[in-house]
């Protein structure tokens, strides 16, 4: 009885482990067929994440988003993503979709403030 009770907690951890990675894929981005102006799928597996809005800036040309420290300690870099290169994120988040080397695929960013 104890050893099935075992297998069974163990499978369920296993499962518990998995499902947020595939519902967190499983996202908008996915289920809408988004592509960029190249033609690439923006989503593939685990490749789509939230940019927190903090390091997003808005300037005259588009979108920078910042890597790295916020607080000036150690190197940033800058990532400019023209406006025609953004496309509208419907959940009011950004996001950035990479490629396997980790250069962007896809940009979302909210519709800007009225």
């Amino acid at each position: 009885m104890f050893g099935s009770l075992a297998r069974f907690a163990l499978v369920f951890a296993g499962v518990a482990l998995v499902i947020p990675d595939t519902l967190a894929h499983d996202s908008w981005i996915s289920r809408g067929g988004h592509r960029n102006a190249a033609g690439e799928w923006c989503c593939g597996e685990g490749d789509c994440f939230v940019v927190p809005k903090e390091r997003v800036m808005m300037t005259g040309e588009g979108y920078v988003i910042i890597h790295g420290p916020l607080a000036g300690i150690g190197p940033s870099m800058y990532e400019s993503v023209p406006f025609a290169e953004a496309q509208p994120s419907p959940d009011g988040e950004f996001w950035r979709c990479k490629r396997p080397d980790g250069s962007r695929r896809c940009f979302f960013a909210p519709p800007p403030a009225t």
